[in-house]
C-alpha cells in the first residue's frame, strides 16, 4: 500500500496531469492511507477499558500494554435511566367552592390605588436622581476631582456617569409604562 507522499516522491503524480486524474489519484491515495491506519490500529473490545495506576482510565491501549503498565481491565456498564414519575393530578377538592379566593371589588380598588401610588413615588424618586445625575454630568464636562490626576480616570468616570444616566432614563420609561398599565 502506498501513501500520497510516497506517490509524490516516486513522481507518480505529475504537474502535467489533468486535475481530474490528479484529484482521483490523490483521493485514492488518501483513502488507502486512512484505511491502512485503521487496519493497523488495535481493535478495542466494546465496553472494555483499563484503570491504570494513578487513577488513569483509558480504552486506547491494547491488553498487552495494559498488563505491562499494571492496569486492571474493567467492563463498561450501560447507564441505567429511570423515567421520572408521571405528574400527579392536583386535588380538585383542595378548596371548597365559594371560598374566599376572590377579592371583592372595594379591596381590589384599594390594592390598585396603593400600587399606583407606590409606582408614582418611585417615579418621582427616579426623576430626582436623574436630575442630580444630569447636574453632576454637566453636559459631558463634569468637574475633575482631586484623585483624577490621570486623565483616563476622569474619562472613565464621565463614561460611567453617562451610562448611569442612560440606565436611569430607561428605569423612568419602564415606570411610566407600568403606571400606564394600572387601572384608573
Amino acid at each position: 500500500m502506498m501513501n500520497f507522499a510516497a506517490a509524490v516522491s516516486m513522481n507518480l503524480v505529475s504537474a502535467r496531469m489533468p486535475r481530474a486524474v490528479l484529484g482521483a489519484r490523490a483521493l485514492a491515495a488518501c483513502t488507502a492511507l486512512v484505511l491502512g491506519a485503521l487496519a493497523s490500529a488495535p481493535v478495542a473490545a466494546q465496553g472494555i477499558y483499563y484503570q491504570c495506576p494513578g487513577n488513569v482510565f483509558t480504552n486506547t491501549i491494547s491488553a498487552k500494554e495494559a498488563d505491562a503498565k499494571g492496569c486492571k481491565s474493567r467492563e463498561a456498564v450501560q447507564v441505567t435511566t429511570i423515567p421520572a414519575p408521571a405528574p400527579r393530578a392536583r386535588a380538585a377538592a383542595a378548596a371548597p367552592s365559594g371560598s374566599a379566593s376572590r377579592v371583592d371589588a372595594q379591596e381590589q380598588k384599594a390594592r390598585d390605588s396603593d400600587s399606583r401610588r407606590i409606582l408614582e413615588d418611585e417615579l418621582k424618586k427616579a426623576e430626582g436622581q436623574l436630575d442630580t445625575l444630569k447636574k453632576e454630568y454637566n453636559n459631558g464636562e463634569p468637574e475633575r476631582q482631586g484623585n483624577e490626576k490621570n486623565y483616563q480616570k476622569y474619562l472613565d468616570r464621565v463614561a460611567d456617569m453617562k451610562s448611569a444616566i442612560g440606565r436611569k432614563e430607561s428605569d423612568i420609561a419602564a415606570l411610566k409604562r407600568e403606571i400606564a398599565k394600572q387601572p384608573q
